[in-house]
């Protein structure tokens, strides 16, 4: 027997959970093939009870993030539809902090999965394609650990393959010289600590950059450190950031092994490193996939279209 269930929510939390033209409202009724409707004061769901009971569920989990102040887009919303059909509904904040756009919250089963490896583990590489949120909760963990003051700062190095590594030659001084390179670093650490923040722990050498290059000698004492874009750094250099590791310190490496920009694509230290030390006590792999693609829904479809290319091609003679 089909009935309705209502959920209280602010005026402003109904109009995110709705969506423009009422587009998100949209997605849930396919979804559960209910019906939804803003009465007042909240949203009404109607339908039979199991279905009912899990379209409540993504109102739900979207109506909190709105009353926290973050952003409820389509995305999130597919996010939450298929996290609720296959049983892993609920986000877990992993004490991130809270961002302009409200606290960073894992998006996808795969995500949270790759949370819980970062807080677990002192090594972590983070692997998967474009738009899976592999380097930002990198950078949102890093961030939270400096806040709680867990680590005493946070480093971020990435290999400045289009310069060759050879920063010399380039006008400025070491900022101005791999900034270029570091401006999804930047991006990310603007929209998690604010930009005032930000730049005052930068100023204070709390937040530090420095490409691959640069990163030789160094011993990391109490400090998180972000290898990006790890794919094209060569065996040689993999092996010198994982060793400069020092005490308190612990290392997130992230990257795309299909996407390596070497020269000789096969002295990519990512795919080594991980063949190597899958398994090792205090090192955790996690494996990201088109399924957890959290930008314009696009995104998502451009990434199946290149890996069933690359899957062609594989098997032609």
């Amino acid at each position: 027997m089909s009935k309705s269930e209502f959920l209280t929510l602010s005026e402003s939390a109904v109009r995110a959970v709705i969506g423009p033209a009422s587009r998100h409202a949209a997605l849930i009724e396919d979804a559960f093939s209910v019906l939804i409707e803003t009465p007042g004061g909240g949203i009404s769901v109607d339908g039979d009870a199991r279905k009912r009971g899990q379209a409540r569920k993504v109102v739900q989990a979207l109506g909190d993030r709105a009353e926290q102040g973050g952003e409820v887009t389509e995305a999130d919303v597919r996010v939450a539809i298929g996290q609720v059909r296959s049983g892993e509904a609920g986000s877990r904040g992993g004490g991130l902090p809270v961002g302009k756009r409200g606290q960073v919250v894992p998006k996808t089963p795969g995500q949270a999965r790759y949370l819980d490896a970062l807080g677990a583990c002192d090594l972590v590489f983070g692997l998967g394609p474009a738009g899976t949120g592999k380097t930002f909760l990198a950078v949102a963990h890093g961030a939270g650990l400096l806040l709680r003051g867990e680590v005493e700062r946070l480093i971020v190095t990435r290999p400045a393959v289009e310069a060759g590594e050879r920063l010399g030659f380039l006008p400025g001084d070491l900022t101005e010289k791999v900034d270029p390179y570091m401006a999804p670093i930047w991006e990310a650490l603007s929209d998690i600590l604010g930009v005032d923040q930000f730049r005052r722990r930068r100023e204070k050498g709390e937040i530090e950059v420095a490409p691959v290059a640069f990163m030789r000698g160094r011993t990391l004492n109490h400090a998180f450190v972000i290898v990006d874009e790890a794919q094209n750094t060569t065996r040689l250099q993999m092996k010198m950031l994982l060793t400069r590791l020092g005490e308190g310190a612990r290392m997130a490496v992230t990257g795309d092994p299909t996407q390596v920009d070497l020269v000789n694509g096969r002295d990519s230290g990512l795919a080594h490193a991980v063949s190597l030390l899958e398994g090792v006590k205090g090192v955790g792999v996690s494996r990201l996939s088109v399924e957890d693609v959290v930008r314009h829904p696009l995104v998502e479809r451009i990434v199946r279209a290149y890996d069933a290319d690359a899957a062609k091609r594989s098997q032609t003679p």
